[in-house]
């Protein structure tokens, strides 16, 4: 017989079985428990068919007519759960706990896994995630890393995340960069329920004492908002300032957004004609011609020094307002120093 397990015991559990979420691979794409795998028991025409039968005609005839679009699919659906844990053990979860579960649970139990079945389903992890943010501030301490665009903030994150530290990388989550540019080279954004979900997931590795980096943002990256718990707890946090000269910023910036097909010129231009209230006409048509004559550094430092520096207003060398300064001119050196202001922290 399958077990019933809390979606607090089902987290603990991620690191060691699979998860499962047998949602329509709609549900799917629209939130999940991070690291849960699809393998749907219908796909999202059946779910509506089975949805419309429900509704019109009640449970007992929508459970046969599932029953007959499920009774072919029955042996390539367990194979997948085969592939995916051969030691056939897997916690599984639909939306709420329910007959979709409770079907697949029997099934798997029949051919011998170990099923572990989330009470509640999907909607207990979104409860769970819910609670976890509703609180004024959240029970860590943010290392907030601030600076003009460029200065490689996420290059920083990035390196000492991979060193082992506690990293919450809000743009790469958001698969944004926080800027008119912000969309350009990255996949499409999660919704925002995925967005509070992946968030999540981060902060509960925090590990140690209770210290994690996050570069300084508004409190929107993109049409994804930061939760205010967590934004609270960045505007309360320790303060450190990056800075490097405006030929280091804009060889980085070159980098990550004329690096894709065709250096990225049709989104660059798009962009850049988004910037027309701020910088006017005239400058858009400008900046345009120089893309197109391969003259990017010059249209980057326009756009640093007349737009985005006097946007952000941030320093572009020491301060003492910052607990610390750090040149990232050259990255290797700088990450060393952030790193050893990290484990300072922690003795």
């Amino acid at each position: 017989m399958y077990q019933d397990i809390s979606i607090e015991d089902a987290l603990k559990k991620m690191a060691e079985i699979p998860v499962v979420d047998l949602r329509s691979p709609g549900e799917f794409r629209e939130a999940t428990i991070p690291g849960a795998l699809n393998i749907p028991l219908l796909d999202n025409v059946e779910r509506a068919i089975v949805g419309t039968v429900h509704k019109h005609e009640g449970p007992g005839k929508a459970r046969d007519v599932a029953m007959e679009i499920l009774a072919p699919k029955l042996p390539a659906f367990v194979y997948s759960f085969k592939e995916i844990a051969p030691e056939k053990k897997v916690v599984i979860f639909c939306w709420r706990g329910g007959e979709r579960s409770h079907f697949a649970a029997s099934i798997l139990d029949a051919m011998g896994f170990k099923i572990f079945r989330v009470t509640g389903g999907f909607k207990s992890y979104r409860k769970h995630v819910l609670q976890f943010f509703e609180r004024e501030v959240l029970p860590y301490r943010a290392v907030v890393l601030h600076g003009l665009t460029g200065v490689g903030k996420t290059d920083v994150l990035l390196e000492l995340q991979s060193q082992g530290f506690n990293v919450l990388d809000l743009e790469g989550l958001a698969r944004h960069r926080g800027s008119v540019f912000g969309k350009i080279g990255q996949l499409p954004s999660p919704g925002q329920k995925m967005f509070e979900a992946l968030i999540e997931s981060e902060l509960r590795l925090v590990k140690n004492n209770g210290f994690f980096l996050v570069e300084c943002e508004s409190k929107r990256i993109g049409k994804l908002i930061i939760p205010s718990s967590l934004f609270n707890t960045m505007s309360k946090g320790i303060n450190i300032l990056l800075y490097a000269s405006v030929q280091a910023r804009t060889e980085r910036i070159k980098r990550d957004y004329s690096t894709g097909k065709d250096g990225n010129l049709a989104a660059l231009e798009a962009a850049i004609k988004r910037l027309a209230k701020y910088i006017g006409n005239r400058k858009v048509v400008e900046l345009i011609a120089l893309l197109d004559n391969g003259k990017i550094n010059k249209v980057i430092e326009f756009l640093l020094l007349n737009y985005y520096d006097p946007l952000y207003k941030y320093p572009d060398g020491p301060n003492n307002d910052y607990f610390l300064s750090v040149n990232t001119e050259n990255l290797d050196m700088a990450v060393k120093e952030i790193a050893c202001f990290m484990e300072g922290l922690s003795l």
